[in-house]
């Protein structure tokens, strides 16, 4: 594929690689010293022989092959030249980390248009620049000046802002969440968000995109990956720069103009990618997508050990859309078997304060084969009874088992750890509070009614001509009479039951 250059190159040209403590060029010297064959490497400095016991090359035509990647960490004002000499050189991709360019203002803009221009004329595909860099964990390329190289798994994660990255970066490791790519995008100097989910959406390691925004850039290269993308991969998004304040800042930070919140709302309804509100909500949104199936529906069983938290997530949940699921004669009963008398006989399934590790896990087995559940969440409060850990233990089999999702909240302060821990390992992703874990689960389900509504309208423009014939003359049939009615000659618009019944004819979901 075209950025296969800059995510899976053969050969990596770093410019502006340094041994100087706390910089940028040391820092993406060292990781990529610590991913690549040292024959594959290839380290610009016209100063130094060596960097860290590697050589150095003056530049880049003294190099002995054609670098697929160019990395580029230099004052701005080098940019453009440098570029330029990539794309004489044969590279095919630059990432551009160094900042300076639009974001500061109307000279910065004119050295962003050289980038482009050299890189147009050479056929090069750039991202950034002002960005952090780019990882692909499964071939160890960190081509980054963070501290850490993610662990490899199926999410792509694609960003504006280069410190999220980084605090990303920092929670996936105690999350156990992997990455098939993460990419700091920068100012969008040509690469952008179309390219990116185009790319990512034919990558078969990758399962699902999340993205930080700022900007949308071009709406249409936008739109038109998503509406391919998303029908088959889910596409996360949180929009930065909503409120008019925000926005400034955004304009200050990538040099672009933030756009409508609600004209980017609908736009992300329309092609099916799924908007959350927070950072806290994005987090739990990649794990849970990493390692949880689409619920068919909104009706969650909810299983717990204490009844606030169960009437939390309760709330939380019909605020959001959900609903709560229906429990079955069948399983009522078989519930009845194995619980103590005062559990609550119905959902939420509150197993009482006692509850040990083989309660959990039979109520777990239980609710898992009823058909009248889209996910089940599972929350355990520390009391002194409970085992947090070995609870955590003997719901492990039940991670990819029921074919619905299953999430955990395991609340609490250290004594919790070490299960919550557990449950990563194994797949189950867990939530602090129950609240947030109920979020999650809508944010899936509404996703799926997305991709129902998109199956509808793909299937609706597949009909034969000739289907589309009739339709369209029993419209203008309909459309004929209501005319010479004269009913719509003062409004000039169209009544709502014939305007919705010619929708439904050419198969457009309507209330």
């Amino acid at each position: 594929m075209e950025l296969d250059s800059i995510f899976k190159p053969e050969s990596v040209a770093l410019v502006g690689a340094t041994e100087s403590a706390q910089s940028v060029g040391a820092a993406l010297a060292r990781n990529l010293i610590t991913g690549m064959q040292p024959d594959r490497l290839f380290l610009i400095n016209p100063k130094r022989e060596t960097i860290f016991g590697s050589p150095a090359y003056p530049d880049l035509k003294s190099i002995p092959v054609k670098p697929d990647l160019v990395v580029i960490a230099t004052p701005a004002k080098s940019i453009p030249a440098l570029v330029e000499e990539a794309g004489v050189c044969g590279a095919r991709g630059v990432v551009v980390i160094s900042a300076g360019f639009k974001e500061t203002g109307p000279e910065g803009l004119k050295l962003e248009r050289l980038v482009f221009d050299s890189a147009k004329k050479h056929k090069l595909r750039v991202i950034g620049p002002n960005c952090l860099g780019v990882m692909s964990p499964r071939i160890g390329l960190n081509a980054t000046f963070a501290s850490d190289m993610a662990k490899a798994g199926n999410v792509a994660f694609l960003s504006q802002s280069g410190a999220l990255c980084t605090a990303i970066l920092d929670w996936s490791f105690k999350e156990k969440v992997g990455f098939s790519g993460f990419v700091s995008i920068g100012s969008m100097a040509d690469v952008d968000w179309g390219d990116l989910i185009h790319y990512y959406g034919q990558d078969e390691d990758t399962d699902s995109l999340v993205i930080y925004m700022e900007t949308i850039g071009n709406a249409e290269s936008f739109m038109n990956a998503a509406r391919e993308v998303a029908p088959k991969k889910p596409i996360i998004i949180i929009k930065a720069g909503r409120t008019e304040e925000a926005a400034k800042a955004a304009s200050s930070h990538t040099g672009s103009l933030a756009g409508s919140a609600d004209v980017l709302s609908a736009a992300f309804r329309q092609v099916g990618a799924l908007q959350v509100n927070t950072v806290e909500e994005l987090f739990g949104m990649a794990e849970v997508l990493s390692k949880q199936p689409i619920p068919k529906g909104p009706r969650l069983g909810i299983l717990t050990n204490a009844g606030g938290p169960g009437v939390l997530a309760t709330d939380a949940l019909i605020e959001n859309g959900g609903k709560l699921a229906k429990l079955s004669e069948q399983t009522l009963a078989e519930l009845n078997e194995i619980l103590p008398g005062p559990w609550s006989h119905g959902n939420p399934v509150d197993i009482l304060g006692d509850a040990g590790p083989e309660r959990y896990a039979q109520a777990v087995e239980i609710l898992s084969k009823d058909p009248g559940l889209d996910g089940l969440l599972v929350i355990l409060t520390p009391q002194s009874m409970t085992d947090p850990s070995a609870t955590a233990s003997r719901l492990r089999p039940y991670a990819d088992c029921m074919g619905k999702p299953i999430l955990a909240c395991w609340m609490g302060g250290a004594e919790i750890e070490n299960g919550k821990s557990s449950l990563n390992d194994c797949g189950i992703p867990t939530f602090r509070y129950p609240d947030t874990a109920v979020r999650a689960f809508d944010y899936l389900w509404k996703y799926g009614s997305y991709l129902e509504s998109l199956k509808l309208s793909v299937e609706a423009s597949n009909q034969s001509p000739n289907d589309l014939a009739k339709l369209k003359s029993e419209s203008v049939e309909m459309v004929s009479k209501v005319l010479e009615t004269g009913r719509v000659r003062k409004s000039s618009a169209l009544p709502e039951f014939e305007s919705k019944k010619i929708l439904r004819e050419y198969g457009m979901p309507v209330n």
